[in-house]
């Protein structure tokens, strides 16, 4: 058996739909993060998706947990069971800013029923959620919407910045998955990190994966 996973998808749910059909077998899939369109909304999909938060989603439908059919959100730091595979997820990205503050106490915009806003703090993940991501085990699948260091950011004549973050290795390294995936960057890439194999995933518009349910073995398909 099988399950997918989704990069980035950015509102294209026309992608995914697609992508689902090709496939009517894969009865499960999951995705790295920023999965609303530019307005904050969610369509309903064919098979369930579980999904963490990235940095461009309605925080508030979040906070409420109400999304149409199977969407389905993984908070962070909590472990899921779906069809025997263990999920744990830290979805959002790192501000060292306010990396110390409790998540329940992330500042946000007030604008009940508006669009989506940029500028809400709960984009975030918190230093509370890595270190109990820390202590989790038995996950076969940890997905963040960060990518772990070094990921690189190409630039000519050089290698650029390294945009990935500490955190994230520090949760490879104590909760020990059999695989990650990640995002946020629209990049395939497939490294080793702690020990771990660290997958990052393209926009869904470019490839997914096919992963085994059983080896975790993965399958890049691009999209034609």
């Amino acid at each position: 058996m099988q399950f997918g996973a989704l990069g980035d998808v950015h509102g294209d749910f026309e992608a995914v739909r697609r992508i689902q059909a090709a496939h009517p077998g894969v009865r499960l899939w999951l995705c790295v993060g920023d999965l609303a369109d530019d307005e904050g909304r969610y369509e309903p999909l064919a098979a369930p998706v579980y999904w963490i938060k990235g940095n461009n989603e309605d925080f508030d439908r979040i906070a409420a947990g109400s999304f149409p059919e199977n969407v389905r959100h993984v908070p962070n730091a909590v472990t899921v069971t779906v069809s025997g595979l263990t999920i744990a997820g830290l979805g959002g990205t790192l501000a060292p800013t306010w990396y110390d503050t409790a998540a329940d106490r992330l500042p946000y915009p007030k604008r009940p029923g508006g669009p989506a806003v940029r500028d809400d703090k709960r984009r975030h993940f918190v230093r509370d959620e890595v270190e109990t991501c820390k202590t989790l085990h038995g996950v076969d699948v940890f997905m963040s919407h960060e990518a772990p260091r070094p990921f690189f950011i190409s630039r000519p004549g050089g290698r650029g910045n390294d945009a990935g973050k500490t955190p994230i290795n520090e949760v490879l390294s104590a909760m020990r998955p059999r695989l990650h995936l990640f995002g946020h960057h629209h990049r395939f890439t497939d490294q080793v990190r702690q020990g771990v194999r660290s997958v990052g995933l393209d926009l869904v518009s470019k490839s997914y994966l096919l992963v085994d349910s059983t080896t975790l073995d993965v399958t890049r398909v691009d999209v034609g």
